[in-house]
């Protein structure tokens, strides 16, 4: 058993040279390999009372199981949201769709889809008694018509641009504002109509809708909107379906919706979408009022080009490892095993060579000897002097001492016992020559 431990030893020691090079090779592979992703980003969502930013603290709740941080970004609306793209103040934002064709195609490009998260209503509540029946008839009252820079006055514009209502002719008596300053006005009688946008649930929608003195307009010719502004989507809205109670809308409408869609910049980590997104499906798991449960996200028809994680995402799901385990021990063991591919293909080679090293480096114990033994050879064909005889017979005696403490495996003793016997035959010969060259002085 002794002998067993003394051969692992020698093997052990070796094949130290492998412990440099095994680092080296891992130390290389993580310095080449992408980082882990990060755990937090930046969320661009709108006013804190909007759609957006509801939407935006859902998710990050969602998100905070998972041990992630997600820092909401508030802004003037999808516009600025945009600009805060592109300045680097947030990895993702949420943007109306159309908003982004305002953007050059050269700035397009350092932007990418990640998906539809919902649908985002156009609501145009009229006080009751008035018979609005198409974008002209606005004109003549008192409108609120969105906020400069908001997605409610994208909206508007799109809608009053396409029955040919230029800013231009816009009258001075139609309000810039939206949300609750627009809402408080429509409330107090200060305005006759207003557009308001996002999803039924909505503070602000729900407050409107529940007052008996207020009452939403169809947009009847939502068809040929919807064949001039495609980024728009037909909507049928039952009668009492945003609020049962003051049965509003108090017959079927229809209207349009733009949706709200999730944008990545070029800085965000594209390994962050499938847990994102699948928070997103959390999120809206239940739908809401207009859009059905499990509906959203949705990779509907986008003008920016999608990230490829987002397009297996909405083919296959969650990547295997994220559907059984936590994101941040998943994405480790996703990078261990893009380490572990290389270093395998690098160590096959490698650990063929180990056994033929092995032995020349055990073996390399033994046959060092060999070059004094040559050496000496050499003399002694040479003629050796006698006064050097002894002092090689001295030098080969004690490397003879040192050899025995020189300890190999087992299947190599045999090699070792022959240097044994050729350093003695060497010595014997010295000493042969020795004598017979004493011997000779003395007949001389």
């Amino acid at each position: 058993m002794q002998r067993i431990f003394r051969d692992i030893k020698i093997m052990l020691l070796a094949n130290l040279w492998l412990i440099p090079v095994m680092a080296a090779l891992v130390g290389a592979l993580f310095y080449f390999v992408a980082p882990p992703p990060p755990m937090h980003a930046r969320l661009a969502t709108g006013n804190p009372a909007g759609g957006y930013n509801a939407f935006g603290e859902k998710l990050k709740e969602e998100l905070a199981k998972q041990g992630f941080k997600l820092e909401l970004v508030h802004s003037a609306g999808s516009l600025d949201n945009l600009a805060k793209l592109q300045s680097g103040e947030a990895d993702i934002a949420l943007v109306q769709s159309g908003q982004e064709l305002t953007l050059s195609e050269k700035e397009r490009r350092h932007l990418h889809g990640l998906g539809v998260m919902y649908q985002e209503p156009v609501w145009l509540f009229q006080r009751k008694g008035l018979d609005i029946d198409s974008m002209a008839d606005l004109l003549q009252l008192r409108v609120a018509i969105g906020a400069p820079n908001s997605g409610t006055r994208s909206v508007s514009e799109a809608l009053l641009a396409a029955n040919q209502i230029s800013p231009e002719r816009y009258p001075p008596q139609w309000q810039p504002v939206s949300g609750s300053p627009a809402a408080n006005a429509l409330l107090a009688g200060e305005l006759d109509a207003g557009f308001f946008l996002g999803p039924a649930e909505n503070a602000v929608v729900q407050r409107l809708a529940a007052s008996p003195e207020l009452d939403l307009v169809s947009l009847r010719r939502s068809a040929a909107y919807r064949a001039r502004l495609p980024y728009l989507t037909r909507l049928e809205v039952g009668e009492g379906l945003v609020n049962l109670a003051s049965n509003s809308p108090s017959k079927d409408i229809r209207t349009l919706a733009p949706v709200a869609t999730l944008v990545a910049s070029d800085d965000f980590h594209p390994s962050l979408t499938p847990l994102i997104l699948e928070a997103a499906r959390e999120v809206m798991k239940d739908g809401t009022l207009l859009d059905p449960p499990g509906a959203y996200p949705s990779a509907k028809p986008q003008t920016l080009a999608s990230l490829s994680e987002a397009d297996y995402y909405y083919e296959k799901g969650l990547p295997i490892l994220q559907r059984y385990v936590p994101f941040r021990f998943a994405s480790l063991a996703d990078r261990y095993i893009i380490l572990l591919i290389p270093l395998i293909v690098i160590m096959i080679p490698l650990t063929k060579a180990v056994g033929p090293i092995y032995r020349w480096r055990i073996r390399a114990r033994i046959y060092r000897w060999y070059k004094f033994l040559r050496e000496v050879d050499r003399k002694l064909d040479a003629g050796t002097p006698p006064e050097h005889l002894e002092a090689e017979i001295e030098n080969l005696e004690k490397l003879e001492q040192r050899l025995a403490k020189v300890e190999v495996p087992l299947s190599y003793s045999n090699e070792l016992y022959d240097l044994h016997l050729h350093l003695r035959h060497v010595i014997e010969r010295l000493q042969a020559v020795q004598r017979r060259q004493a011997a000779e002085e003395q007949v001389g």
